[in-house]
């Protein structure tokens, strides 16, 4: 920790969320002539790279700066009236379970913005593009560092123009449809979110998050926590995304370019396992009590059902997306994030925020290679890159070929890497429930969980051997190219931090533990 004061904290959080908005009205004015460099295309993509570097710097800043002590109590925080005749405030703070989520999209948006320098999608204006990637940098920003419900539900929602113009204009084949269906699920989830958080609000007569948790539900009668969990959950759940309310997302997976993809499993999906922890757990305990054992049913349905789909892609002659068969992974994924927040423990919470982060390294370095793997290929169909010899990355390509085992094995749960301690905490925390939830309903979950286990090793085990395995020699294209450096520099980082979490998982569960002890005991300070 490096002793910074208050009011230089509170500036970092502000910045954090003000630059990106400042840098997307700076992306669609004309480069001055000294800084256009080889085109004003090169120019507008150089100033994506500073602006969502300097956002990372900022965000690496609060982190140094954060007391790490005290991680259950708000840091770096500005409380201000905005809208007084609807007591909304511009209300803004970070946590142990925050900080890290800001710190990972900070990261990854950055990272997009490097890749998309040396490798931009084909497209329309390169200005729009990374005015959008600077929006929606702001808006997930915001969703992880608001403490007001109705800007909860403002930053939420703000995420979702920018995300449907990527896919629809940068995207590939059928991104129209792909771009209207996410959409569409996503404002008919949130309508109903909306409905919850106002009725929160209005019976509380606060929409303050803080003095919401901090109450823990005394408030709100049980029929009020029943209706709000019921609203919000399915808004929440769609984003999430949760079995059955998943089907848009391996349509606009498929569809979203590569950093599209990389952002929307890195981040966006962690906005909706995010606000279960930040507002149902703490503001409608009852309300999540009755429903929790039927967001555990969901959640390991989602499992299981997100593992054989991805068995079923990976089989020969079902011409499998590789792209399409790490979305459905990421059901499963979120199938333990959500099995963890319905233990209701600190365990299982834990857990979930740990393989949420988990999730969106290693997902989002899956994707990256994927859309790699296509530039390389013109494909990303299971089949034709298997074909009679395999698209043999061993041979051919040895540093990809081992980026990808390694991601693959990280994504499956192997011991020493980042998948494995939010996935076995999730299942530690499904099978001794919090009091008062059915055990036996809750060790079955931790059996099917478990089950599930297996079936992600299973299909990541088959895509790897059919793509990187094979003669090199065989194939009528034996040269691919391996690595590039701007791929590595992309990359690497993500690598880094997968390895970091798996064998020191303290750092993260230091932040996060004090913190939701203290969230499902009553709110934070």
């Amino acid at each position: 920790m490096i002793d910074i004061s208050p009011s230089v904290m509170q500036f970092l959080l502000a910045f954090m969320l003000a630059a990106p908005l400042l840098g997307a009205v700076a992306a669609l004015l004309p480069a001055p002539p000294g800084l256009k460099g080889r085109s004003p295309e090169q120019a507008v993509l150089r100033h994506g790279v500073t602006v969502t570097g300097v956002v990372l710097a900022a965000a690496i800043a609060l982190t140094l700066g954060f007391d790490h002590d005290a991680p259950s109590r708000f840091q770096a925080t500005t409380d201000i009236s905005w809208i007084p005749a609807l007591d909304v405030r511009i209300h803004l703070g970070v946590d142990g379970i925050s900080l890290p989520l800001l710190l990972m999209t900070a990261l990854l948006f950055f990272l997009c913005a490097l890749y998309s320098y040396f490798k931009l999608p084909a497209g329309p204006s390169p200005k729009a593009f990374v005015a959008l990637l600077l929006v929606l940098e702001s808006g997930t920003l915001a969703t992880f560092a608001v403490l007001d419900l109705l800007l909860f539900f403002l930053a939420f929602e703000m995420v979702l123009i920018p995300m449907y113009f990527l896919i629809a204009r940068w995207g590939g084949a059928q991104r129209q449809a792909a771009a209207w269906k996410f959409i569409l699920y996503t404002l008919l989830g949130s309508v109903v979110m909306l409905l919850g958080l106002l009725l929160i609000g209005v019976t509380a007569d606060t929409f303050d998050m803080v003095a919401l948790a901090s109450d823990n539900g005394r408030e709100l009668s049980r029929t009020t926590q029943l209706l709000a969990v019921l609203a919000i959950g399915i808004g929440l759940a769609v984003k999430t995304p949760m079995w059955p309310l998943h089907s848009w997302l391996p349509d606009a997976h498929t569809a979203a370019p590569t950093v599209g993809s990389v952002l929307l499993a890195g981040v966006l999906l962690k906005m909706g396992t995010y606000g279960f922890v930040r507002i149902l757990l703490p503001v409608t305990p009852d309300g999540m009590a009755t429903f929790a054992p039927y967001l555990g049913a969901f959640a390991v349905v989602g499992i299981v059902y997100g593992s054989l789909a991805c068995l079923a892609l990976a089989r020969k002659g079902n011409k499998g997306d590789l792209k399409r068969l790490i979305a459905y992974s990421s059901v499963g994924h979120m199938g333990f994030v959500l099995l963890g927040i319905a233990s209701m423990t600190p365990t299982g919470v834990n857990g979930a925020l740990f393989a949420n982060i988990a999730h969106g390294l290693i997902t989002g370095l899956l994707f990256f290679l994927v859309g790699a793997l296509k530039d390389r290929y013109g494909t990303a169909d299971l089949d034709t890159l298997a074909g009679a010899t395999g698209a043999a990355l061993y041979g051919r390509a040895p540093r990809f070929g081992a980026l990808l085992a390694f991601a693959a094995v990280a994504s499956l749960g192997l011991p020493g890497l980042a998948g494995f301690w939010g996935e076995m905490l999730a299942l530690f925390g499904a099978f001794d429930p919090a009091e008062g939830l059915p055990r036996a309903a809750f060790l079955t979950y931790t059996a099917v969980g478990a089950f599930g286990t297996l079936l992600t090793a299973a299909y990541l085990l088959v895509v790897v051997r059919r793509v990187c395995m094979g003669d090199p020699k065989a194939g009528p294209e034996p040269a691919v190219a391996d690595v590039h450096r701007y791929e590595f520099a992309a990359w690497t980082p993500l690598v880094a931090l997968t390895v970091l979490a798996g064998l020191w998982p303290a750092l993260l569960l230091g932040l996060t533990d004090p913190a939701v002890q203290q969230l499902l005991a009553g709110g934070n300070s």
